[in-house]
């Protein structure tokens, strides 16, 4: 199996292609196809086996496939990923910007320890599409009225058993 097998957006492929994936790893390869049908999927791997992008080409597939109709404003995103530390929030963010490179989607991330009005700033400066954030500079920004999340489309607990921790 090839990653053109799978259903991903033209743009996710391309992207993938060159960072050099040829093959994807059995969880891309159970995951994929069922989030594409609109399937829930709850997944444990261990590190490394492909799980990030797995969640973020179907993410983007979606988003790429399915472009808001109507308007929407800064603050509002249209997929939200939750990871634990602000470390995992920046290489997810990261891996989400380097997968779309070839759309128009933008990718946003907060996270504790860094300026706070400088990410607010950023925020309202430009639509996000995708917004991924730690669990308390989400609950600061939503408080605060800074994100909207009555439009969010996706929804991802990245390392879930550790936030419940």
């Amino acid at each position: 199996m090839d990653f053109n097998s799978l259903g991903l957006s033209p743009q996710i492929l391309k992207a993938v292609s060159q960072k050099g994936y040829n093959t994807p790893s059995p969880i891309q390869e159970q995951a994929i196809p069922a989030v594409l049908k609109g399937q829930d999927v709850m997944a444990a791997a261990q590190t490394g086996t492909g799980k990030t992008a797995a969640f973020l080409a179907t993410i983007i597939t979606e988003l790429v496939n399915n472009p808001v109709e109507d308007d929407y404003f800064a603050g509002e995103a249209r997929a939200l990923i939750i990871a634990p530390t602000r470390e995992l929030v920046m290489q997810i963010a990261g891996d989400a910007k380097d997968l779309c490179k070839y759309t128009n989607l933008k990718v946003h991330s907060l996270v504790g320890g860094m300026d706070y009005d400088k990410q607010k700033r950023y925020l309202h400066d430009s639509l996000c599409d995708i917004l991924v954030a730690t669990p308390g500079r989400l609950l600061d920004f939503a408080g605060s009225n800074d994100v909207y999340l009555d439009r969010t489309e996706i929804l991802v607990l990245d390392e879930a058993d550790r936030m419940l921790d």
